[in-house]
């Protein structure tokens, strides 16, 4: 069974890209181009190359959460199949 309360999700979907598009914006962009090295690596930089495989991450998490629910409906769809057995 599955909770009501739950988000769906489509929506998840939805808010994970407006949060990516928000995230390469001006104001985000502003905020870490500045002349500073961590490392030897510029922090935009830095932003970009942990930004990238943590958006990689959740959409991965995202299409093992579609199939294993996916998976799940198909297995209360379909009727169970067994021995054909007849009872005399």
């Amino acid at each position: 069974m599955k909770m009501e309360n739950k988000l769906p999700l489509t929506d998840a979907w939805v808010i994970w890209f407006l949060l990516g598009v928000v995230m390469i914006n001006y104001p985000f962009l502003h905020i870490f181009n500045k002349n500073v090295l961590v490392f030897g690596i510029p922090v935009t930089i830095l932003y970009f190359f942990i930004g990238w495989p943590v958006s990689i991450f959740v959409i991965y998490l995202f299409s093992i959460y579609l199939g294993r629910d996916s998976d799940q409906d198909r297995a209360q769809n379909d009727p169970q199949e067994g021995p054909d057995e007849e009872t005399p």
